[in-house]
């Protein structure tokens, strides 16, 4: 058996494998996030730990005999975050997590440093570890003084596990300080942001073990000490071993708290002014691009609570079929935009609301939005080189037809559903874990899914919806100027 952990933004999944990758069970567990002040977001590690005690927990209960039986484990989690540690591996303040943007201004100072975009391939984003660091020795000096390594998310639950200091490429790749094409850490970078290399993880390729659990750790879990760890992976880069997109044009549209839409590719090929992430994949010789919207089923979610209505049923007010753009515009940058607009400080608005407007158009207006956000982080993907012809969907907003009908019509291009089962992150760190424990090449694991549907576009509508959109990113910069 191989466990999966997906060390998500509001709790801990565990999904548990067999050698031919049935699923043969889960469990979860949630933990809360805080936000002291605008713009921060914060979680306490504490908290991952006890999650992952509870996941265990709950599977000796529910499968008696099934932990014995595991053999390994691989991490996926949030990217990002920064979580300092001092030299006893004590935690020394909360995660500062992928969505908290105080460091914006650290993050343009780096971002404008000679050589930090060619090396890292990337934008500098608020949200990226670096500028955390910088934030952290500007406003914490005494705990920057004493922080010994630097963990991301993931990786500090590997820690507890192992007691190795160990992080993968991918998660890496979204810190700043990893020369993303060389798969290694940069000197340069780091000197940029005033850190050193020995503050870093030792680096590994996703699906290589990391070492075994720690004795302690074992027998707190109800676990062979020879339970095999994998290095894991940023959970971008995990749903794309889940969902098999591994090579060049093989991608999915996520619609889950952030929007991604992801691509494979078989070479580094970088381009950072497009707002495009470019980064190691989980598997060695191979990177991924994609773009991020920052919040998508969170704009539903918003919308949920200031109506006081649960979010499947305000897309279910909708049907299961479009009829043509509304006349109510979102703007979905209700915490900031990345892709394509790196802009920390931008905030959403609605355009055209109307005295007769009720839930069902602002639900119609929000998923709108969102879905003109995932078309902006299509034209820069374009811009990047990038060729995608067919996109899976998974997370919370793929259960809506209309959702799923509404993207294809608005990328022009047919979006697949699986068939069943799981196909996400935590699928992706099981099957990291296979790889890991037993040896297996990553391609002969990680493959597509069996589809149940696949939609297409809406040529009837796609000229209606192409207009709409064109509205839609006009809206930007007028809206940006409003708010400055």
């Amino acid at each position: 058996m191989f466990v999966g952990l997906d060390l998500g933004t509001s709790g801990l999944r565990a999904l548990v494998i067999d050698a031919e990758q049935r699923v043969v069970a889960t469990s979860e567990a949630s933990y809360n996030t805080a936000r002291p002040h605008p713009g921060w977001s914060e979680q306490n590690p504490a908290d991952w730990i006890a999650a992952c005690r509870a996941v265990f927990a709950a599977l000796h209960a529910d499968h008696t005999a099934l932990l014995p039986a595991i053999r390994g484990i691989g991490v996926s989690g949030h990217m990002h975050g920064a979580i300092l540690l001092d030299e006893k591996g004590a935690v020394l303040r909360p995660c500062m997590m992928w969505n908290d943007t105080r460091s914006a201004e650290q993050a343009a100072r780096l971002d404008a440093t000679p050589q930090v975009r060619d090396l890292s391939g990337n934008i500098v984003f608020p949200g990226f570890t670096a500028p955390k660091l910088l934030w952290v020795a500007e406003n914490e000096p005494d705990i920057f003084a004493r922080t010994a390594k630097v963990l991301l998310p993931k990786d500090y639950l590997n820690f507890w596990l192992t007691g190795v200091y160990a992080s993968d490429m991918s998660d890496s790749a979204g810190t700043s300080w990893l020369d993303v094409g060389a798969r290694d850490w940069s000197q340069t970078l780091l000197d940029a942001s005033g850190m050193r290399r020995d503050q870093m993880p030792l680096l590994f390729e996703g699906n290589q073990p990391i070492g075994t659990l720690h004795l302690d750790v074992a027998a707190d879990l109800g676990l062979s000490p020879d339970t095999v760890v994998a290095a894991g992976a940023g959970d971008n880069a995990a749903a794309a071993c889940g969902i098999g997109a591994l090579s060049e044009g093989d991608g999915f549209v996520s619609l889950g708290t952030s929007g991604v839409l992801l691509t494979g590719r078989d070479s580094y090929a970088p381009n950072a002014a497009s707002a495009v992430h470019t980064f190691c994949h989980a598997v060695p010789g191979r990177w991924y691009q994609m773009g991020v919207i920052l919040a998508a089923t969170d704009s539903l979610n918003w919308l949920a609570r200031t109506l006081n209505t649960p979010p499947a049923d305000l897309a279910t007010t909708l049907g299961p079929t479009i009829g043509g753009p509304g006349r109510l515009r979102f703007l979905p940058y209700l915490s900031g935009e990345r892709t394509p607009h790196n802009d920390a400080d931008l905030r959403g608005a609605l355009i055209g609301l109307d005295i007769a407007h009720g839930p069902r158009d602002l639900s119609q207006a929000v998923i709108e939005g969102v879905s003109f956000a995932l078309r902006d982080t299509l034209e820069a993907l374009k811009s990047a080189g990038a060729d995608l012809h067919s996109l899976i969907a998974i997370g919370g907003g793929a259960q809506s037809p209309y959702w799923v009908e509404l993207i294809a019509t608005l990328l022009d291009m047919p979006i697949s559903l699986p068939a069943k089962g799981e196909f996400g992150a935590a699928l992706g760190a099981a099957r990291l874990a296979l790889c890991a424990a037993t040896g297996a090449a990553p391609e002969t694991v990680m493959t597509r899914p069996e589809i149940a549907t696949t939609i297409d576009p809406r040529s009837d509508l796609r000229a209606a919806y192409e207009d709409a959109y064109r509205a839609f990113a006009s809206s930007y910069p007028a809206v940006k100027a409003l708010q400055s």
